[in-house]
């Protein structure tokens, strides 16, 4: 695969390409098509893929480091991929793979997040607001400080999960799962809860605590 003719923008379907380890850090990939393509170890620290597809290509490893990755990730592995401070705002990641990841300092705002699969992931103090988490799997997933307003969490999976003042304000609850999660001083007001699993969870400094 020519790499130069990739960052030069000749390119523009690469679709089922081979670019592991492939080096595309600060290129300008908008809109570019990467669907199903091999992306293990490739580096695309700073690099700008708004409105790029990337449904269900393989991202093991890679390297996202402040890049714009306001994309389709749909289905796609980022197991172990390094996403901090990535633009993720709005971004598609339903059912995505992103278990090991790093995502300190990025911003997940209004993403589409329902699927995915979190378990274990440090989202300390990210910015998840508004984003559409329904029956995503964060179980024993670090959210301490992180911003979860109005975010849709139905169904959602946050057995063991650390939401220590976490904000949740006027998010949706509704049938999800937080058997032993820590919610210490979590602001959850206007919440919704119905249906909510809370056995053995923290609720000291809650407005759900009895």
């Amino acid at each position: 695969m020519d790499i130069n003719a990739i960052r030069s923008g000749t390119i523009r379907n690469l679709a089922g390409a081979d670019l592991e380890d492939a080096d595309l850090s600060s290129c300008d990939l908008s809109g570019v098509t990467f669907s199903g393509a091999q992306l293990t170890g490739a580096n695309l620290s700073k690099s700008t893929l708004s409105r790029a597809k990337l449904d269900g290509a393989t991202l093991l490893g890679a390297i996202l480091t402040g890049a714009d990755l306001r994309a389709s990730f749909w289905g796609a592995n980022l197991m172990q991929a390094d996403l901090t401070g990535s633009d993720l705002r709005g971004a598609n990641l339903r059912g995505a793979n992103l278990m090991g990841t790093t995502l300190t300092g990025a911003s997940l705002a209004g993403a589409f997040l329902n699927g995915a699969n979190l378990m274990g992931v440090n989202l300390q103090g990210v910015d998840l607001r508004g984003s559409d988490l329904r029956g995503v799997n964060l179980n024993g997933a670090n959210l301490k400080g992180a911003v979860l307003s109005r975010a849709d969490l139905q169904g959602a999976m946050l057995n063991d999960a650390n939401l220590e003042e976490a904000d949740l304000s006027e998010a949706n609850l509704a049938g999800a799962s937080l058997s032993g999660a820590n919610l210490l001083c979590a602001d959850v007001s206007g919440t919704h809860t119905e249906g909510v699993n809370l056995a053995g969870a923290c609720l000291i400094g809650t407005q759900l605590a009895a």
